[in-house]
């Protein structure tokens, strides 16, 4: 049927048209922008599965910093410890010195002035070794009874770093003075006793920092391993988009000139009328 009050044609190629156009746009959209998802309507389901993805990237990066901080403050604890047990060492040698039995009064007050400064050392380190102004020796900071450090995307995924005290009353050395073999004898035991808890100490530190090192290696992977992921959700595949957009900037040609061919009809079926 022949009509001119409603161009169909027109209509159709109008459609087309806006549909071809829309298409363009969006092809546009990726290209620039590098994602598959420039919007919620997109993919919907991608786009809930890509942001929470991101998300435990992001948290996975903080973990990642957090791991570097805990090891940072092992590795302060541990130089403080290896220290100590150097001056543990010296006080030992003292002591057997103490108890040579050829030195006189006054050789056994040299040795018990050095004795007594190395004690004081002991309990300097133990009080200054600290970080970002906590100390971690002393005994009495948040880090003898243990301070957590969050390593994963939930706050249960934790690894607790515990130091215990490293001045000389913990390790209960320098009660007496060396200036007699007796007192040195007892000061030895004591010694032996504290090597001991100092290199447990470090071996606790050394347990720690493997464990760190590790968790950081599975963090690294699984950061590595969501990114990929989220790509392949979010990120637009540039050769399969601009030939896409290729066509659709050929169908939009031709939608146009379709659209003024329609729209010329009307004008030729009014010459019936003449």
């Amino acid at each position: 049927m022949t009509v001119i009050s409603t161009n169909t044609t027109a209509n159709t190629a109008l459609l087309y048209l806006n549909k071809n156009s829309a298409a363009q746009s969006q092809d546009i959209a990726q290209l620039s922008s590098g994602s598959r998802i420039t919007s919620a309507k997109d993919d919907a389901s991608g786009l809930a599965i890509a942001t929470g993805m991101k998300a435990d990237a992001s948290v996975l990066q903080q973990a990642q910093t957090n791991l570097q901080n805990g090891t940072a403050v092992l590795n302060t604890a541990d130089g403080a410890l290896s220290n100590i047990s150097d001056i543990l060492t010296r006080m030992k040698t003292l002591t057997a010195q103490a108890q040579s039995g050829s030195g006189s009064s006054t050789d056994l007050s040299y040795i018990d002035a050095e004795y007594q400064q190395l004690k004081d050392e002991v309990d300097s380190i133990s009080k200054n070794t600290t970080f970002n102004g906590t100390a971690l020796l002393d005994g009495t900071s948040a880090y003898s009874t243990g301070v957590d450090f969050m390593v994963g995307t939930t706050s249960t995924d934790k690894i607790t770093v515990t130091l215990g005290g490293a001045d000389s009353t913990t390790l209960g050395i320098g009660v007496n003075h060396i200036d007699s073999a007796a007192d040195a004898a007892s000061e030895m035991t004591a010694l032996d006793t504290a090597i001991t808890t100092i290199s447990t100490a470090r071996a606790n530190v050394g347990a720690t920092l493997s464990r760190m090192s590790f968790r950081s290696e599975m963090i690294n992977t699984s950061i590595q391993n969501l990114n990929a992921a989220k790509s392949a959700i979010t990120d637009t595949d540039i050769a399969a988009t601009q030939s896409k957009f290729s066509s659709d900037q050929t169908l939009t040609t031709a939608a146009i000139s379709a659209l003024s061919d329609a729209n010329q009809m009307n004008q030729q079926i009014l010459k019936l009328l003449q």
